[in-house]
């Protein structure tokens, strides 16, 4: 089994403008959608809600807010998208309504999520992606926003406690799909930091030790390195941001990780190049200025890393 990891997909703002003016426009390279396409499995973190209706949620203190057009989902299905996760600080940008059509739009094009619902019990709830023999439960959770949190009768995201104590339900999720192989999406940590906090590596520990076979997480808008099970951010994948001239969180990876018998066997991280509202593959200098930050990362944690043309590895 192949799965498909991307990061932060950020379709709002400037990315909206850009599909509300040409609801055909190319926002990945080709070589970069087929890469995601060929995999058996396309899972990534959805940083933004999909409407067309809504207001700001109001938190003076919010700086963002992310809502793309309904078009926007098409950019998904042409990705070849399986599964988005939800569980995240920008879900709610537009409010309730805003995050129901999101569901709706999704539904209709055939994409799952993870890590929202209408109500606790759905937010929480995982999705299985099959495909021929293939089979993966993936399960999506976030840190951040309290105000977010779905309840019992309300919508939001799988709010999480992913520190030194991870949250009973997301541990007993995982010990419940023990027969499948689980992938967690955690969305954790601030914003722009270079490598997993102390307590985010605990979490992930504990998210392995509970069995899951794949930890994939996000929010620091950068990469980190990989220490097998656990890739501790995917960093961004497309989106309008700002770009920070030491952290570079306009270079970026796509990653393919290849399951065998439920076990890791491979890594495979694709470096990108993050232009305003596009993505395509990284090239020359900023090949070689990913490819020796990763292989840094990663070393750090203790994974080794190999380059194979245009690729960066991690055999497990």
């Amino acid at each position: 089994m192949r799965i498909a990891l991307a990061g932060d997909a950020m379709l709002g703002r400037g990315v909206a403008e850009k599909l509300e003016a040409d609801p055909r426009a190319l926002l990945f390279d080709s070589p970069v959608a087929e890469i995601c396409r060929e995999a058996d499995f396309c899972v990534l973190n959805l940083e933004c809600c999909i409407s067309d209706r809504g207001e700001r949620w109001a938190d003076p203190l919010k700086p963002f807010f992310f809502r793309a057009p309904p078009v926007a989902v098409d950019v998904l299905t042409g990705l070849g998208v399986d599964c988005v996760n939800l569980a995240n600080n920008h879900a709610l940008d537009f409010g309730y309504g805003a995050l129901l059509d999101t569901f709706e739009h999704l539904r209709s094009a055939g994409i799952q999520w993870v890590g929202a619902g209408r109500d606790v019990d759905a937010a929480r709830a995982p999705t299985a992606l099959e495909k021929g023999a293939s089979r993966l439960v993936v399960l999506g959770a976030s840190d951040h926003v309290a105000d977010f949190a779905a309840g019992p009768a309300q919508p939001g995201i799988a709010l999480a406690e992913l520190g030194g104590k991870v949250s009973p339900w997301l541990l007993a999720a995982i010990e419940d799909h023990r027969h499948d192989p689980v992938l967690v999406s955690p969305h954790w940590g601030p914003n722009m930091n270079p490598e997993p906090l102390p307590r985010i590596r605990a979490a992930a520990d504990a998210l392995v030790a509970a069995g899951a076979a794949l930890v994939a997480g996000h929010s620091a808008h950068l990469f980190h390195g990989v220490k097998p099970p656990i890739l501790y951010d995917l960093g961004d994948f497309v989106d309008d941001y700002a770009v920070d001239p030491r952290l570079r969180n306009d270079l970026g990876l796509l990653f393919l990780v290849t399951l065998t018998s439920g076990r890791i066997t491979q890594i495979e991280a694709v470096p990108l190049k993050l232009d305003y509202c596009h993505t395509r593959l990284a090239a020359g200098d900023d090949a070689e200025w990913i490819g020796r930050r990763f292989s840094s990362a990663c070393e750090k944690l203790g994974s080794s890393v190999e380059s194979d043309q245009d690729r960066l590895i991690i055999r497990v």
